[in-house]
């Protein structure tokens, strides 16, 4: 597929990783505490960093893949060129010569060929790099896993109005009490309602070309980074004041799955990393820049989730949840502000990406399913109205179907994910270095190769893989 010649907007590395930092750090991180405390925070802290370690691993895979694909696009140009320009020289010369003089012109350009200066998306690689059945296996996962994405959006939304709404025993995650004392409705039908109202409210913008401009991305980033700050805040000063509140076990192995799935899902970045890391203005050191960025978030994610675990007696599977208004017992206008704020902010930061996380579902199975060179063809009822209504549908009757948040985290983190995450970057390196071997050359000439580049590697994330699908699937019968 011929990459866009468009001009791209550059930004500097380290603004490059504070977009990946808000990438990845997002609806995920709030489930962590909750996680934390099912699993107990020893064994959740160890875990927690082996599968940060493990998802890095894999991210240095996609980007020595979209080096390889780079590469490979290029010689596919260069060789067309030589089709097209040398076509009556090559009948004239010997295949000998051509053969010395191809192999002496990869020699010395060799290492040239491997770039990130191009964006090749994750469905683009598997075009390259796999044969039909695995490109369209690649396709049905992640629409699975966006799936999952939109179910957990709708949940938390739904959830949080719920909560803040209903202020009868609000500590309880019974929601067949009342919502209200004497009330004659109970939260679950609360909760229901918010969802109806979600998609009559939210969904309607997934059937527009929705962007996610570069203003919705300050604010949204801004606002995510202040929740998080002030969680964190609130919950050392409740340490200080009250003493630490939550007695979590140090070692819970019921707790696992659970915990499997929330981590997977709190370090996805993989199959938004290339338009990521494309417009970087220096690429030289990327590598060693992600795992700065992994650090970082990992680091976060222990401070976020090991004072939540233990600041209060009870953490739900939603942490903001543990801020909603009078939760917290401290007076005070800012104060009450503040609850509010955070209370509603995944109201706010999911509602804006719903539909930009549909409309990109939405092109994903238009890509599975129809021509997308030939839209054209297409009846606009199709392309307009049946795509988005299949895929706000699903994850608004998930929502009305269950209120389980914790659950559609680890389903969708430990089915979904592991295969985005761990199998399609494993396969796609495997792929292309193998194709980049056999149409350039030694693979030592790509200097984006990954640091993990021993076949045990690859070995051990597939074993890893296995591991987590098989501890969740237990989990679930």
């Amino acid at each position: 597929m011929p990459l866009s010649n468009n001009r791209q907007e550059r930004y500097s590395s380290w603004v490059g990783l504070i977009y990946v930092f808000n990438l990845i750090v997002g609806t995920g991180a709030l489930t962590l505490p909750g996680v934390f405390v099912g699993a107990g925070w020893l064994l959740s802290l160890i875990l927690l960093i082996t599968l940060a370690f493990v998802g890095f691993i894999t991210v240095t895979f996609v980007v020595e893949t979209i080096a390889c694909a780079n590469a490979t696009i290029q010689w596919n140009r260069i060789q067309s060129h030589r089709v097209d320009g040398e076509s009556e020289a090559f009948e004239e010369d010997s295949a000998e010569d051509n053969i010395n003089e191809h192999t002496a012109m990869i020699n010395q350009y060799q290492s040239r060929y491997y770039s990130l200066s191009e964006k090749v998306e994750l469905g683009e690689m598997t075009g390259l790099f796999f044969n039909k059945i695995g490109r369209t296996l690649f396709y049905l996962c992640l629409c699975v896993y966006l799936y999952g994405d939109l179910a957990i959006y709708v949940t938390a939304i739904s959830k949080t109005m719920c909560d803040i709404v209903c202020n009868y025993n609000s500590e309880s995650d019974d929601y067949s009490m009342p919502c209200w004392e004497n009330a004659q409705i109970d939260k679950i039908t609360t909760y229901r309602i918010f969802v109806i109202l979600f998609a009559i409210l939210v969904g309607p913008f997934s059937y527009f070309n929705v962007q996610k401009t570069k203003y919705l991305q300050i604010l949204t980033s801004s606002m995510r980074w202040a929740a998080f700050t002030i969680m964190i805040t609130i919950a050392v000063t409740e340490m200080v004041e009250y003493r630490p509140q939550g007695k979590p076990k140090l070692i819970h192995f019921a707790g696992i799955p659970a915990l499997i799935g929330a981590s997977i899902y709190s370090f996805m970045s993989h199959h938004s990393l290339p338009g990521l890391i494309a417009p970087f203005a220096r690429k030289r050191f990327i590598i060693r820049q992600l795992a700065l960025d992994y650090f970082l978030i990992c680091t976060f994610y222990i401070l976020l989730a090991l004072t939540g675990s233990f600041a209060f007696a009870h953490v739900f599977d939603l942490y903001t949840l543990n801020f909603v208004p009078n939760s917290l017992g401290v007076g005070g206008a800012f104060m009450e502000v503040i609850e509010y704020y955070l209370g509603l902010f995944p109201v706010f930061t999911l509602s804006t990406s719903f539909p930009i996380v549909s409309i990109t579902l939405q092109n994903n199975l238009k890509a599975l399913f129809l021509d997308v060179n030939a839209m054209e063809r297409y009846n606009f009822v199709l392309r307009r109205l049946t795509f988005p209504t299949l895929t706000i549908l699903p994850p608004i009757i998930v929502g009305l179907l269950s209120h389980n948040l914790g659950k559609l985290v680890a389903f969708t983190g430990s089915f979904a994910g592991v295969t985005i995450q761990y199998i399609f970057p494993v396969m796609l390196v495997w792929c292309a270095r193998r194709h980049c071997t056999v149409i350039i050359g030694t693979m030592g000439s790509n200097y984006f190769a990954s640091p993990f580049r021993s076949s045990f590697w690859i070995g051990f994330v597939l074993l890893w893989s296995v591991v987590c699908v098989a501890l969740v699937t237990v989990n679930l019968i």
